[in-house]
């Protein structure tokens, strides 16, 4: 049996969330990308009310709450975060009332809905932005320069490719750090933080738990505006200073955030999506007065190795110790290339979802990750949205086209497969808004159901050993002396072992074994860990 060797199955008891203020420290959350999570009316497009039909799913996975991509009024610019109406559901993904019924349903279950909030820019669409008067005031609209202000206010580029400025009839020139139908809000007008105040409460009375803040570093930007001196400086990952992301008055935007959840009884959250170029500087997000997580991004992107993880885990440890947070562990999301696919495969990515489940903090799971689905690398342009692809398409300098930010955010957002067969493996019945690959059918939800090698049912076993062991989840954790290219750690009552090398490592086995991520065996005190897998013992 590769996975499991002890199998508890505890069934979740609380018909609606546990209370207490610190849930957040140690939850499993899963991250629902909607339009390819399911779709309930044949559109072809996944949309509230599948995710509400899917909701028994989530709650058998074993997950503690599910974030929500942007399903607001949006003319789908950039998949929903180019929002319109912040109060208003999008018909492409159902109403306001799917919205109400799913945060109920979800209650009901014992989870809880985090949702999305956009607040570094709006779409061109939305109310403000078409009332010229408005614009110039909440927007950040400069003059051109050159002889005749032909030339952009500076040279920053944008995330997606090409200048962060576009000139409009009038002359001036306004920013979008994304897409031109992103314009960039202007954060020192009061207008703009009365108003995002009210968009939070308006989406906490109706019941939601919390907010993931997209691009929670990029709402405030260098006094100035100034040049930074150099090409291709846009990027969300990295580790670059940049004088429109991470500023330091960020911070005063989430304190005050930090306040308003709290006034909703304490148990709200806020997540940031914060790119920093330290550990040290994202743990800024996360004060006792800030944000509840932010994503540990230095993780995502560290390369497979047992240095190389060694080092970013003691240094997210570190940071996040000293302003008394958990460190939140996320391995893929909607905006990178799939962890089974980035890691080389599934071998390494299955080790690695052992090894980030078993340390300290809050893990966020990717829809689909628990399939062990790869990147989709081959899709034809013509089927693609992604407008980081479109905008470097038409760029001369477009010839390369490699992944992630580079243009080929679609490959992670192909719709989810739930069975073997039918025309988008069980997403609807009228296809999918992304062609999926032929072999979508085998990694389906049934197809993997009840097989005790396949990487779902690794995943559930993963999450009923977390939920029943109070050693994993928030808390310490010691390094242990292992041999060469071996990671290994102790929680309170589970030792957790990692081969990062493509060999066999034999060892003497620190306990019982609980689970594995590949066949692993025992021969009383010796074990073989094979070549990238994880095990975890109890000791």
């Amino acid at each position: 049996m590769t996975q499991q060797l002890t199998s508890p199955s505890p069934a979740r008891q609380a018909a609606e969330p546990a209370p207490g203020p610190g849930w957040w420290r140690d939850a499993v959350i899963y991250q629902v990308y909607v339009r390819s999570f399911a779709d309930s009316d044949g559109d072809g497009v996944g949309d509230l009310r599948g995710v509400r039909e899917r909701l028994p799913y989530l709650k058998d996975l074993g997950v503690d709450a599910v974030w929500l991509t942007p399903f607001y009024a949006s003319p789908q610019a950039d998949g929903g975060y180019d929002v319109a109406d912040y109060r208003t559901v999008d018909p492409l993904f159902g109403s306001l009332e799917d919205a109400d019924a799913l945060i109920r349903a979800a209650h009901a279950g014992g989870l809880r809905v985090i949702v999305d909030i956009v607040p570094n820019h709006t779409s061109d669409r939305h109310p403000w932005f078409r009332d010229p008067e408005l614009a110039r005031e909440r927007y950040l609209f400069r003059p051109g320069r050159g002889t005749d202000g032909e030339l952009p206010p500076n040279d920053w580029e944008s995330v997606f490719g090409g200048p962060a400025w576009t000139r409009t009839d009038r002359g001036d020139w306004y920013l979008h750090l994304f897409a031109p139908e992103q314009p960039d809000l202007n954060w020192d007008n009061p207008d703009v933080h009365a108003e995002f105040a009210a968009i939070l409460r308006f989406w906490l009375d109706l019941g939601v738990d919390g907010f993931r803040i997209d691009v929670a570093h990029g709402m405030v930007k260098a006094p100035g505006l100034p040049d930074i001196g150099r090409g291709s400086q846009a990027t969300l990952i990295g580790n670059q200073s940049l004088p429109f992301f991470d500023q330091d008055g960020v911070h005063a935007i989430h304190r005050s955030w930090r306040t308003l959840l709290e006034s909703y009884g304490g148990a709200r959250i806020g997540v940031a999506e914060a790119w920093a170029p330290t550990p040290e500087r994202l743990a800024l997000y996360v004060r006792p007065d800030e944000l509840h997580q932010a994503f540990n991004f230095q993780f995502l992107t560290a390369s497979w190795g047992e240095a190389a993880l060694r080092e970013v885990i003691d240094a997210s440890l570190a940071a996040t110790a000293s302003v008394g947070a958990p460190t939140t562990w996320v391995l893929s999301n909607h905006d990178v290339v799939r962890h089974a696919t980035r890691l080389g495969s599934l071998a390494r990515a299955r080790a690695a979802t052992l090894l980030m489940l078993a340390l300290p903090g809050s893990v966020y799971l990717y829809q689909g990750e628990e399939l062990g689905l790869p990147e989709v690398t081959d899709l034809p342009d013509e089927a693609r949205q992604d407008p980081a692809f479109l905008r470097r398409r038409s760029a001369a300098d477009a010839a390369s086209g490699s992944s992630g930010q580079d243009g080929l955010r679609d490959g992670c957002r192909v719709p989810l497969p739930w069975t073997p067969d039918g025309a988008s493996y069980g997403f609807g019945d009228g296809g999918s808004w992304l062609p999926q690959p032929a072999v979508w059918g085998g990694l389906s939800v049934a197809a993997q159901t009840g097989d005790v090698d396949s990487t779902l049912e690794l995943y559930r076993a993963a999450l009923a050993l977390r939920r029943m062991l109070p050693g994993l989840g928030d808390g310490g954790m010691t390094w242990r002396e292992a041999p060469e290219g071996v990671l290994a750690f102790a929680r309170p009552g589970v030792v957790c072992t990692v081969n990062t090398t493509g060999g066999d490592v034999a060892f003497e086995a620190p306990g019982r074994l609980l689970l594995a991520s590949a066949p692993l065996p025992v021969r009383g005190a010796s074990a073989v860990l094979p070549g990238d897998s994880c095990a975890w013992w109890a000791i």
